[in-house]
Parts: C-alpha cells; sequence; structure tokens
C-alpha cells in the first residue's frame, strides 16, 4: 500500500522548470596562487541580477523572518515571489549581498550554486524552504561555511525543504565546502518529526580544485569523519525507505547514486573541461560518466584563470562551439533552445554541447576569502553583470556598504537604459552579430580594466588595511567609492562600446569595409548554386 501510495504521489507532484544551468568551480586555500578560497557561479538563465546589500542588526526577542519561495526570479516578467509564512528571527544577523542567489556576508563567507534538480520521489512541495531562501538565512547568521551548512540543514530539517535538489560551494577564508540538498520524499509534510530534507555535506581538501555543474557530485560519505563531512540523520535511511538504494545489494551507499545519477554529457562534458585545464597531467576522458569528486590542480590556480574558465566555449578542443556549420560563418559558440516538436527524432535536450559561458546566463561572479585580513577587505567577489564571455568582472568587496545605482536596480521587462545588466546584455547580443570580430574587441576592452583592477589589488587593499588599523568606518568608505568607481567606469564604457559596435558591424560590413564570409562556409552552403546551370 505504501509503495503504491509512493508511486502516486510522484506523478501526482508537479514542479515548475528547474533552472538546470549553472557552473561553480571551488579552489581550496593551498590550491590558490595567494593561499585564498576561491568560488564561482555562472547564473544561468532568468534571474534577479540586481545587488542588493542588506544590513544585519540586532532583533528583538519574538522577533520573525518571512519567508518566500520564488526570491531567486524577483522582477522577472512573469515571475512571482510568493510569501509562505514567518520563522524566529536569529538574536544577531550579519550584512549580506543579495541577488538571484545571494553570494557573500560580512564575515566573507562567498557560495556558488548550481541545481542537480534530482529523482522525483523525493520531492516534495509542501516544504517552506528553498536554496536562495536557505542561503539568505545562513548568510545573515553564520561566521564560517561550517555553521552555514549546519544553519541550512536545520532549517530546512525543521521547515522542510520544498525546492529541486541543489548544490552549493561555500568558502570561506579557511575552508571549501560542497553542500547538497533535496527534499524529504511524499510522505513527509509539516509538523512531522522526520526530516523535512536530505542533504550532506563534504569538504574539499585545501590543495584540491572541485566542479559542480548540475548534477549530485557527492558519492561514499564517511559520517565518523567530521571533519569533512557533514549529513542529515536521513541520509541513507531515506533512500532505504524509498527504494533507491539497497543496503544488501553489496555496493556501498553513493548519495549521487541514491538521490541524482545523472550521466548525460550535458554535465559530464564541463566537469572534464574544468578538470582538464586545471590539472591536464590527469588525461582524463572527455566521455567518462564519471570524475573525481576534486582534483589536485597541477599549478596554483589564479583569479584571472577562473575568469577565463568561465569565458570557456571548449576551444581548441574537439567539442569547440566557434568551429562548424552550427557556428555559422563567423564562430558564433551561442547555441539556441530547440522546440521539443523540432529536433530531429531521437535527440533530446543533449543535442548541443553545452559551455561553461551561456549566452542566457544573468551575472557570473568569482569569489576569493581571505583569512589573513579583516573580513571586510579578504572577501572580494569578482562580478559580472549577463555572459562571462562578454562581460567585465568588478571588484566588490565585502565590507561595502553600496553598489552603484545601475547595479541595484532595473527592469527587465524593457530595455531599461539605467541597468547595468541591460549594458552587458546590449553588447552581448550586438556580438552576435559578427562574433569573430566582435569577441575581440570586447575582450580587449574587459581585459583592459581587469587587468587594472588585478594590478590594482594589492596596492588597494594595503591602503585599506592600514585605513582599518586606526578607523575601520575609514577603510570602508575607501573600498566602497573605489568598488562604485570601477563599476560606474565599467558600465559606462559598456553603453558606448555598444554604440560603436552598431557603427563596427553595421551592414554585414566591419568598420565600412566589406567582410564578407569564410571560403570554407561558402562552399559549405552551397554558394553559387542557384547562378549556375
Amino acid at each position: 500500500m505504501r509503495r503504491a501510495l509512493l508511486i502516486l504521489l510522484v506523478f501526482v507532484f508537479t514542479y515548475g522548470a528547474m533552472a538546470m544551468a549553472c557552473t561553480s568551480i571551488m579552489v581550496g586555500k593551498a590550491a590558490s596562487v595567494d593561499g585564498s578560497t576561491m568560488v564561482t557561479h555562472t547564473c544561468d538563465g532568468s534571474y534577479d541580477a540586481r545587488i542588493q546589500i542588506i544590513p544585519g542588526g540586532v532583533h528583538a526577542e519574538g522577533e520573525t523572518v518571512s519567508i518566500y519561495k520564488g526570491l531567486c526570479q524577483a522582477g522577472i516578467p512573469g515571475r512571482t515571489v510568493t510569501y509562505v509564512g514567518e520563522i524566529p528571527q536569529a538574536p544577531v544577523t550579519y550584512t549580506y549581498f543579495h541577488i538571484g542567489y545571494p553570494f557573500m556576508n560580512e564575515h566573507q563567507i562567498i557560495m556558488g550554486e548550481t541545481t542537480w534538480s534530482g529523482k522525483r520521489e523525493i520531492r516534495n512541495a509542501q516544504g517552506w524552504m528553498t536554496i536562495e531562501q536557505l542561503q539568505v538565512l545562513a548568510l545573515q547568521r553564520a561566521k564560517t561555511a561550517r555553521e552555514a551548512i549546519q544553519i541550512m540543514g536545520e532549517l530546512a530539517e525543521k521547515y522542510g525543504y520544498g525546492d529541486g535538489g541543489e548544490g552549493l560551494t561555500i568558502i570561506d577564508g579557511e575552508e571549501a565546502w560542497l553542500f547538497e540538498i533535496g527534499g524529504p520524499g511524499p510522505f513527509w509534510s509539516p509538523g512531522s518529526e522526520e526530516p523535512g530534507a536530505v542533504w550532506v555535506a563534504q569538504r574539499i581538501p585545501d590543495d584540491h580544485v572541485l566542479v559542480h555543474a548540475n548534477r549530485s557530485r557527492i558519492g561514499e560519505i564517511d559520517l565518523e569523519n567530521t571533519d569533512y563531512f557533514m549529513a542529515s540523520s536521513n541520509v541513507i535511511s531515506l533512500a532505504v525507505e524509498l527504494n533507491l538504494w539497497d543496503p544488501n545489494s553489496g555496493e556501498p551507499f553513493r548519495f549521487y547514486e541514491a538521490y541524482c545519477n545523472k550521466t548525460a554529457f550535458y554535465n559530464t562534458r564541463r566537469e572534464w573541461r574544468v578538470l582538464d585545464l586545471l590539472a591536464p597531467s590527469l588525461e582524463l576522458d572527455p566521455w567518462a560518466e564519471r570524475y573525481p569528486l576534486s582534483v589536485k590542480p597541477d599549478h596554483l590556480v589564479s583569479v584571472e584563470e577562473l575568469m577565463m574558465i568561465k569565458r570557456d566555449h571548449y576551444e581548441g578542443t574537439e567539442f569547440d562551439l566557434t568551429q562548424g556549420l552550427a557556428a555559422g560563418p563567423f564562430g558564433n559558440p551561442n547555441r539556441y533552445a530547440t522546440a521539443a516538436n523540432q529536433r530531429p527524432a531521437g535527440v533530446n535536450y543533449d543535442g548541443w554541447e553545452r559551455a561553461i559561458s551561456m549566452f542566457r546566463c544573468s551575472y557570473v561572479i568569482v569569489g576569493q576569502a581571505r583569512s589573513w585580513m579583516p573580513p571586510a577587505i579578504g572577501g572580494v567577489v569578482w562580478f559580472g553583470e549577463d555572459a562571462p564571455h562578454s562581460t567585465v568582472f568588478i571588484p566588490f568587496y565585502a565590507g561595502i556598504t553600496s553598489v552603484p545605482p545601475s547595479f541595484s536596480q532595473g527592469a527587465r521587462d524593457y530595455f531599461d537604459r539605467t541597468s547595468a545588466w541591460w549594458a552587458f546584455n546590449h553588447v552581448s547580443n550586438l556580438a552576435d552579430l559578427r562574433y569573430d570580430v566582435a569577441i575581440k574587441i570586447i575582450q580587449t576592452e574587459a581585459s583592459k580594466f581587469e587587468k587594472e583592477f588585478l594590478a590594482n589589488q594589492p596596492s588597494i587593499e594595503k591602503a585599506a588595511l592600514v585605513l582599518y588599523e586606526d578607523n575601520p568606518a575609514l577603510a570602508i568608505d575607501f573600498l566602497t567609492t573605489y568598488s562604485n568607481n570601477a563599476a560606474n567606469r565599467v558600465v559606462d564604457r559598456w553603453w558606448k562600446l555598444a554604440d560603436e559596435l552598431i557603427y563596427t558591424l553595421n551592414d554585414g560590413y566591419v568598420n565600412g569595409s566589406t567582410a564578407g564570409y569564410p571560403t570554407w562556409w561558402l562552399e559549405a552552403v552551397g554558394y553559387g548554386d542557384t547562378t549556375r546551370r
């Protein structure tokens, strides 16, 4: 009877489309060039790209905090944010950076996100918590990555997790953790004594790197090793109850096999690409179904290298999206979605290679946490609006008190010239007119800013540290002014760049001169066939 009810409920529950599109990389402190822990996130899809700095505070006993579903898509046309209820507020909350998926707090906890959805058997729409709501609460309440994981796990277990399976890559100045969470299955209901979520967390070694690309990555777990593992009490028992793992099978329990056993190259190819770029000596097979959770890179990893990887389209490999007929005559790596009724027989959504850099990205981050500095200075997120390949990474420090209005406001349901997101999206779309020419112009302009910001980083932080010793508030004002000026300069340049690209690429010309098509493409498409007898 119970089994029959499970099958029925699995088919009865309906869910909105999952955002199975983000890529996150994590770097341990001993694997980076400067001793910082690092994390990245591409927020691929239509998500809130406005940065809000939400101040922390002291709260009275009995105060509550509102819980919502759909926070990540606030302000997106056709999407709604739904109020769920109230839970007790923490006595003290910390300042954090709110966006589609909140990414940093004043204690330099920094998070990346990637959706893995999971098997239908574990889903339960009655749970209050979504991943972005858990991120909000953790960033408001935690001082370390471990504490953030414990807070999210406890809240999800108590109030229920009603989202698809998710992974968070979480760093502080010392440690780097992967947190994976799914629903409790269809039998859980609010008020139940059973956990309202199933979750696991694994720390990567300090000298390792990790990539997460829309599928669960944590396999075998050792809960006695508390330095490297944490989990909900039902992490194994739920899999047994829902017939997702047989303890008599002779196979060890693996979290990903029980709750999300994906092997599509939509996921695996990105894992291979990141690991192959950082540890080519491993000679990993691009067609393998599974890769190590984390690996030791062949060299120490820098912020600049992570920026480069976030812009990747498999250039120089057999999967290079800038090559072939699908890239058109001008090497465009962007592949738009194909409606199901238009796909050739036997081809699913995996028909195109899935790159790391996506045209439909809302924003991208590369975050650094450095324990030897005050968190206000040691934490920095290099933030880019829209697609990684056509954006500029701008430094926003953990202690700053504001961002420019163009980054905190703006509409997505019309072309809003007050919005930084539209400046970058506009340039990115113009680049599609003649990608091979436009991307070189864009990369040149982006490189000027990024090289300047990276070169200035040591002196800016040195000045901030001197100020901080005598007057932390002055250091905060200094960094706020610096980050805001940098951001405003970039956005002003990107609006001008859009106007320049319109001239440069006007009517199929390049700077007013005939550019034409490459010979190989003309031959491939039958150039001249209709004009010859």
